[in-house]
């Protein structure tokens, strides 16, 4: 098992949902933990409730310059990637072009920027980049534009990016960490639960529980630990995860 106690890690999209739980789990482990996100005041929330050293970035994570210069101040040995757009729900037949590709102009593109600047710097030998994706990349999202498209380029990215790193012997690990399932007590996990609920003409509670056991953000950042310490997952570039545990994908 990896100790992480002399580690630096960067979350990005570190105040809300996954983000803001994995931030939370990783200071009481870490040295430091970099959080990053667009609102600093949410940003400062997070950090009063944390345990540990947490320092805050608030800039926008599709700037390469701006991922660049963070990681050569974190020199972090784990980087989350956490953000991403909160898509318009509706069909395709109602999205603008803009709406359907806006998780490809955020979610992709971070992803895009983040596995070069890591392999470019590069990261440090052991280190870890995690890409949070989605289940809507593997079973599709009739409601979400081209989220689903999105989510499963990013699974892609991380084993193409993971080629790259084994072919030039960087020794960094990349890996996609699917949430199988809505992840409860979020705000994209309520809205999306109310809209298919809909959409099946069930209740939101019903349609919550054909996921069985319920998997929530904390459970989310449990599974990054124990991803990033080489306790689970080794070898594979992507990963699920649901409310009983992780699998390999």
């Amino acid at each position: 098992m990896k100790n992480l106690s002399h580690a630096s890690a960067v979350v990005i999209g570190g105040s809300s949902g996954v983000g803001r739980a994995t931030v939370l789990a990783l200071s009481s482990v870490v040295r430091r933990v970099f959080a990053v996100g667009r609102d600093r005041s949410k940003l400062e929330q997070v950090r009063s409730e944390a345990s540990g050293q947490v320092e805050l970035r608030d800039f926008d994570a599709t700037s390469r310059p701006a991922i660049d210069a963070l990681l050569r101040e974190a020199e972090p040995e784990l980087v989350v990637l956490a953000a991403g757009v909160r898509p318009l729900l509706a069909p395709a037949s109602e999205q603008s072009w803009e709406s359907f590709c806006e998780p490809w102009n955020q979610d992709v593109k971070m992803a895009f920027e983040l596995g070069q600047a890591a392999i470019a710097q590069p990261l440090r030998p052991g280190s870890t980049v995690i890409f949070i994706s989605s289940g809507a990349g593997l079973g599709g999202s009739p409601l979400s534009g081209g989220y689903a498209g999105a989510k499963r380029m990013q699974m892609f990215l991380a084993s193409y990016l993971q080629k790259v790193s084994d072919k030039k012997e960087l020794g960094i690990r990349f890996v996609a960490l699917v949430p199988k399932q809505l992840i409860a007590g979020t705000v994209t996990g309520d809205v999306a639960s109310r809209a298919y609920a809909e959409m099946a003409g069930i209740s939101q509670d019903a349609f919550m529980q054909r996921f069985g056991a319920p998997l929530s953000p904390e459970a989310v950042a449990a599974a990054l630990l124990a991803i990033a310490r080489g306790e689970a997952g080794e070898g594979a570039p992507i990963l699920g995860v649901t409310g009983k545990g992780l699998e390999t994908l």
